[in-house]
């Protein structure tokens, strides 16, 4: 699942193939030094800058017509440091690699994302996270950061700095690319646990009436809601005394692999070639997962393998708003004769204090509309976003939205923090391209 670029023409494509780009030159380098050579090379040939990850986010965040710099060679933990509860891991290192390393040492951080294909430098720098009452994003658990910055110089900060140093913590934990390139990235990790995972069907109607006792209850809760049906599969993640008690493997492969991979891509062929049968397949999907409860080592019960390719927006909502919002985007599907046949996800995280967090000063709901790759989104995706945005919707950086800088400005209170601290490390904009310009402004 990651990013491809063919060499015959240079076209680098993102996973969910919604942006193609064709950069100048790419580099791959090995060394920080190596790239901060590439970077002032850059800025002489005046060529623009983008690093990427495995193209997993699907806006054009990471795409560039100049220097495209590909972190690969950049990878692997550099220092554990067992006493702070830290590691420092290279920019590049996909989330799945560093989650085993840290599994072997015993270790692992505290909450995670549900999917753990991507680097961790693109995961942090667009906000991804999973669901969590207390833990928040996996930005929210950077304790340092090192990057490289336009003119070359390597700038390491962390919340113990320097005034200037905790501005740019602040801001470049979740910094969209639009402040440097990150080198590295220092974690809290905790000694390993085990979660209990617990899922199960639900009506939808009686999540969304108890939905503040699910929150409350649990220390991860999500639950996804299957269009065109009063259906929804929960999903309750809490810390255990054990024993470890794994999916086993048989039924692993047919819950994982054959229903949540397999069948639902059957079903979403299907759905694509009749869109009429869409609702009585959601119908027989809701109640394809039987509810299963397993205790294991975090990393394990967080993320799930995603095979099948989809497009996605997604929403960060104050809790407060979460059941109203869902309400709303219920009735929108019954009442527009859209056919959807991909289940909204809804997850939660605590207000952080990062200066672009989608959590950022407010406790946070996320929503998150998808739909299979190469069916026609845009008319579902408006609707919700019409929905999103009227309670004040803060989209992921790495999915699907329409919004700019003047929206932002209005949604995020620091914004102008933000963009004020891009003008003292970028002034020349060479990380610049249409996305940040788009939604950072010119």
């Amino acid at each position: 699942m990651s990013s491809t670029a063919s060499g015959k023409n240079g076209t680098w494509r993102n996973w969910g193939g919604t942006v193609a780009a064709r950069p100048a030159r790419e580099v791959a380098p090995a060394s920080v030094a190596e790239l901060a050579a590439a970077i002032r090379r850059a800025a002489e040939d005046g060529l623009k800058v983008k690093a990427v990850g495995s193209g997993h986010s699907f806006t054009s965040i990471a795409a560039t017509d100049g220097v495209l710099v590909r972190p690969q060679l950049l990878t692997g933990i550099r220092h554990i440091d067992r006493e702070a509860g830290t590691v420092t891991v290279e920019a590049g290192t996909p989330l799945k690699r560093l989650n085993v390393a840290l599994a072997r040492e015993g270790l692992s951080l505290a909450n995670m994302g549900d999917i753990m294909e991507q680097t961790v430098s693109g995961a942090t720098s667009t906000g991804t996270h999973g669901t969590g009452r207390d833990s928040a994003s996996i930005a929210a658990q950077i304790k340092a950061l090192e990057l490289v910055t336009a003119d070359g110089s390597v700038l390491t900060c962390s919340e113990k700095g320097t005034d200037e140093e905790r501005a740019v913590f602040a801001a470049a934990r979740i910094g969209l690319g639009a402040l440097g390139v990150v080198t590295a990235i220092t974690f809290a990790v905790e000694p390993i646990f085990l979660l209990t995972a617990r899922e199960e069907p639900m009506p939808l109607a009686r999540v969304l009436a108890e939905f503040d006792e699910l929150w409350t209850e649990n220390e991860h809760f999500e639950f996804y809601w299957f269009p065109h049906t009063g259906s929804t599969n929960t999903k309750r993640n809490n810390r255990s005394a054990g024993p470890e008690k794994p999916v086993g493997q048989l039924a692993g492969w047919f819950e994982d692999e054959l229903l949540s991979n397999g069948v639902f891509q059957v079903a979403q062929w299907v759905g694509r070639a009749a869109p009429a049968t869409i609702p009585a397949i959601a119908q027989v999907s809701s109640k394809a997962l039987s509810a299963r409860t397993y205790t294991d080592i975090p990393y394990k019960v967080f993320t799930s393998p995603r095979r099948v390719r989809f497009v996605e927006m997604e929403y960060a909502v104050p809790r407060e708003a979460v059941v109203e919002t869902l309400r709303e985007l219920k009735a929108m599907v019954e009442r527009s004769g859209l056919r959807v046949s991909f289940p909204v996800e809804v997850r939660t995280a605590p207000a952080d204090d990062i200066t672009l967090s989608t959590a950022s000063g407010r406790d946070t709901a996320y929503i998150a509309v998808h739909m299979v790759k190469g069916t026609p989104f845009q008319r579902y995706f408006t609707s919700a976003e019409h929905i999103f945005t009227a309670h004040e919707g803060r989209p992921h950086w790495g999915k699907i939205h329409t919004r700019d800088a003047e929206y932002f400005a209005g949604v995020y209170p620091r914004f102008e923090e933000f963009t004020a601290l891009r003008d003292r490390l970028d002034p020349d904009r060479l990380f610049q391209n249409d996305y940040l310009r788009r939604v950072l402004g010119a």
